[in-house]
């Protein structure tokens, strides 16, 4: 028997009144269990999509359906089913942590008993239980984010949809959200979220969707998208004070080495060059020699296996970036029609 999709995206299309094209004919299923990832820089669309399955934002085209139910049709039904936490975390910080948590339950429909119980579980799931009493606004930003994830469950959500739920955290804090948010997979939850850091969709999720300016440029397993760089990275760092000098040196080094027999691959970077090769390890020094022959200076040279980065670099030709002047516009246009600023 075929499993129902949690959620079936359709050639998705956002372009916002000021007349930028957040998302362009995107599609993608989720089915149940699944933990997902959609990676991209900001600007990429990452965010749009999320805010149009949870219903904040409307569509310009094509079909969504989230737990089976028509997002334009159904939206009522929709967000019955949904668990959201977006970029920004919203929280009361007068209130204590399982108060604003209790009151959470009780808008989502649960009764008193019910609602306490749920506080229990999740205060207890992320480890604050012993500091529930205290307000949230003596929190620190790891505890935050973490009440704020669960607020997000308290009606026991089909779907969950995180928007970059670890931005800004330390790298401890970081860690614990990773952790939770595989218990929360292992224990059944669909998980869908939108991330900028390689690291936290390698090893996260299970399927990832890479987005740049709108688009999925590829999608698959972490391991089958790092199967397809095809070799070793071998990236060089040049030692220049001048960064007009740093580039012709990198450029040159590129064209040096592009033609030789085991080089798949070159991609030349604003600071390093980025060089794919058949067994590295056995061709580095040949690089590291060939190079110094050539009066280029090496400042630093590192071998290893490929990364998502590497592979975002081969699909986009550049490395994924902090901002995109189209998502900056695209945050505008959202933030103007809802008519709300940051949580």
């Amino acid at each position: 028997m075929i499993q129902p999709k949690v959620v079936e995206v359709d050639d998705l299309v956002k372009v916002y009144p000021n007349g930028v094209r957040a998302v362009s004919n995107i599609s993608f299923n989720i089915a149940p269990g699944e933990f997902i990832g959609l990676l991209g820089p900001n600007g990429s669309g990452k965010s749009t999509v999320i805010k149009i399955l949870s219903t904040l934002i409307r569509k310009t085209s094509g079909k969504v359906m989230v737990a089976g139910y028509n997002i334009d049709q159904h939206p009522e039904a929709v967000r019955q089913h949904i668990g959201v936490a977006l970029q920004d975390v919203g929280l009361d910080d007068l209130s204590t942590a399982r108060d604003f948590l209790f009151l959470q339950g009780l808008l989502y429909g649960l009764n008193r008993n019910a609602a306490r119980q749920k506080v229990n579980e999740l205060l207890e799931l992320v480890g604050l239980t012993s500091v529930a009493g205290r307000k949230v606004g003596t929190y620190s930003g790891g505890m935050r984010r973490r009440i704020d994830l669960v607020s997000a469950l308290m009606h026991d959500p089909v779907i969950i949809f995180l928007d970059e739920p670890t931005t800004g955290l330390d790298p401890q804090s970081r860690l614990n959200i990773w952790e939770y948010l595989r218990q929360l997979n292992r224990n059944g939850k669909t998980i869908l979220l939108t991330t900028q850091l390689m690291q936290e969709a390698d090893l996260l999720c299970r399927r990832i969707a890479i987005l740049d300016l709108g688009k999925i440029v590829t999608a698959g397993t972490p391991e089958e998208l790092k199967r397809e760089v095809g070799g070793d990275i071998i990236t060089v760092s040049i030692d220049s004070l001048n960064p007009s000098d740093r580039k012709a040196a990198i450029e040159k080094a590129g064209s040096i080495v592009k033609n030789l027999d085991y080089v798949l691959n070159t991609a030349a970077l604003e600071d390093r060059l980025n060089i794919t090769v058949r067994e590295g390890g056995k061709v580095v020094a040949d690089i590291l020699r060939l190079l110094q022959d050539h009066r280029i200076i090496v400042s630093n040279l590192s071998l290893s296996g490929p990364t998502l980065d590497d592979v975002f670099l081969k699909y986009t030709g550049r490395n994924i970036r902090a901002e995109e002047t189209a998502g900056g516009a695209a945050n505008q246009a959202v933030r103007s029609l809802l008519r709300v600023g940051r949580r």
